[in-house]
């Protein structure tokens, strides 16, 4: 079974509620009513009632269960744009101003309707820019407690592999952080040794990767990787975790036992942590165009409530599986 049919067997467990707001996207609508027809959440969109229900009847689609909000009609506006401008007056926003951002961008709605419990993530991105998704996300929602960024992920899931969790391996940050420093690499290490964890239900093992394993190579880049892992081991000693380590000494036993023979991770790592986003975002295209793996995300973590980004190249399958990341992301 692919890994994202398990989650969404875990997403039946506990149904969550998923607001989409770009309803002026087919591919969003196809994936809505998937997501309903397979019965792991509830989904809301937003925007005008009549026109959602002309385009899902234009494409035989069923909306039947989906819930659809309109700002401009919703009962609980005012309590939406009273939140917002009491979170942004002291960045100079003004009570008119609120309103019409509210009322008129749903992604910020969106983000209102999270943060007032009414949904509990958000998905979008098909139709924006991943600035635009994530900007109100962090005026709104802010980050997690004891949480200072927020990166991504990627889930993979690799057809026919035996390395990782059964072909399956979470790569992060390819999407968010250009250039982390030591002391970033080890929160973004943290934040996906939980996320692999939830979402797979094994035992993350995390490899810092490096063009360098174990002092091969000698740079300031290698000398960044090095660092973050003794900060790691020291404010994280639970985790599984080891580096710097090249690809392959990380994830190939072979090459692990002579490359890195004494480390608890090398040769069977299943938590990729890039040195930066050049080389996280290279390898996660090239091992879903070459390894035809499935790529999921990019998926943030460290946002309070989970709100995600998609691919504008995603389709209605990729849509359907970052909403049931979303899903089992909410605590």
């Amino acid at each position: 079974m692919e890994i994202i049919e398990k989650i969404k067997e875990l997403a039946r467990k506990d149904k969550k509620t998923i607001v989409l707001p770009e309803s002026d996207d087919i591919r969003t609508l196809k994936a809505a009513s998937i997501a309903i027809s397979e019965d792991f959440c509830n989904i809301i969109l937003i925007g005008n009632e009549d026109e959602i229900t002309k385009k899902f009847n234009e494409n035989n689609l069923s909306m039947d269960k989906i819930k659809i909000i309109d700002p401009n009609t919703y009962e609980k506006i005012d309590e939406l744009i009273n939140n917002f401008y009491e979170l942004r007056k002291n960045k100079g926003i003004t009570l008119e101003e609120a309103s019409k951002l509210i009322k008129e961008n749903y992604l910020y709605f969106g983000n209102m309707l999270v943060k007032i419990g009414i949904a509990d993530g958000m998905v979008a991105g098909a139709i924006n820019s991943s600035a635009n998704v994530l900007r109100p996300a962090l005026q709104i929602l802010k980050t997690k407690p004891d949480c200072k960024i927020v990166s991504s992920f990627f889930l993979m899931d690799v057809p026919n592999c035996e390395y990782g969790s059964d072909g399956v391996f979470i790569y992060s940050d390819c999407g968010m952080i250009q250039n982390p420093t030591s002391e970033e690499l080890v929160e973004i290490a943290f934040e996906s040794a939980n996320t692999f964890e939830k979402l797979v239900g094994d035992v993350p093992k995390v490899a810092m990767l490096s063009h360098s394993t174990f002092g091969s190579s000698k740079h300031p880049d290698v000398d960044k990787v090095s660092k973050a892992v003794k900060i790691a081991h020291e404010k994280y000693p639970e985790l599984i975790l080891d580096g710097e380590l090249q690809f392959d000494a990380a994830v190939v036993p072979e090459v692990a036992k002579r490359k890195a023979p004494r480390s608890m991770v090398a040769g069977c790592a299943n938590t990729l942590i890039f040195p930066d986003l050049d080389s996280g975002n290279i390898a996660y295209k090239i091992t879903e165009r070459l390894a035809k793996a499935k790529a999921y995300g990019p998926i943030t973590q460290g946002i309070l409530k989970p709100v995600n980004d998609l691919s504008r190249g995603c389709n209605e399958q990729d849509i359907v599986g970052v909403i049931a990341i979303t899903c089992i992301q909410c605590d």
